[in-house]
């Protein structure tokens, strides 16, 4: 009897020291770093230019890695840079009409009646480089915090696309000259954990010297969307 409860003492101590092994042992690393990679969905809007406007919803999706990089003790203060790829669509009126057929190399434009078509957009790809000052509350033992997030953004055109449907009539052109190959702006993004709005103001016009009845087009764009951030 006396050799059974001491095996049933036995088992008992060595399941409860079990226990206490396996249980995982939190480890706070005190030089954490946030928000490594980034994506976003945004609105995209074109602005001025007297008598361009969007047709439809005209969408962007941008996402990409960041270096976060804090610059005091409390780590709550960073820099970051990194790289992105974003893709513009912009549903509006403005028509481009290639003057040379066989090579695309010069366009026409003019601002059409939303009547006259069924599809009208141009898309665009971008390689970004943003580079952004940080202010967040965040600790080393909890993910959810505040964050403001604000920025300037350097994105290059790699490739565009035109679409054009009316009346039976499809037209498709790519790789427009018009178009700037470098533009810039300024972003902001700002929120609690998961959720986070953001808003970009283009600075440069995505286009170069073109003109309608001797008008320069000077638009560029307005996104606004939500942005996530991912360790």
């Amino acid at each position: 009897m006396r050799f059974k409860l001491l095996i049933l003492f036995f088992f008992t101590i060595f399941s409860a020291f079990a226990q206490e092994i396996e249980q995982p042992i939190k480890v706070v690393d005190s030089l954490y770093r946030e928000d490594q990679f980034y994506f976003n969905f945004t609105y995209n809007k074109l602005q001025n230019f007297k008598g361009l406007s969007q047709t439809k919803f005209s969408p962007g999706i941008c996402l990409g890695i960041l270096r976060d990089m804090p610059v005091n003790k409390a780590r709550t203060i960073a820099f970051a840079t990194g790289l992105g790829y974003s893709i513009n669509i912009y549903n509006n009126n403005l028509q481009e009409t290639s003057t040379n057929s066989d090579t695309n190399s010069a366009y026409s434009y003019n601002l059409l009646s939303t009547a006259d078509f069924t599809k009208n957009k141009f898309v665009q790809h971008y390689i970004d480089l943003p580079i952004e000052i940080r202010w967040r509350t965040s600790t080393a033992a909890s993910h959810e915090f505040w964050r403001i997030y604000t920025g300037f953004k350097l994105s290059y055109l790699i490739y565009d696309q035109y679409k054009y449907v009316a009346d039976g009539i499809s037209i498709s052109n790519n790789s427009n000259p018009d178009f700037n190959k470098l533009v810039y702006g300024c972003y902001l993004a700002a929120g609690y954990n998961t959720w986070n709005l953001y808003a970009y103001y283009g600075l440069k016009p995505i286009f170069k010297s073109v003109e309608i009845n001797g008008e320069k087009i000077n638009t560029t764009t307005f996104n606004i969307g939500l942005q996530f951030y991912i360790l």
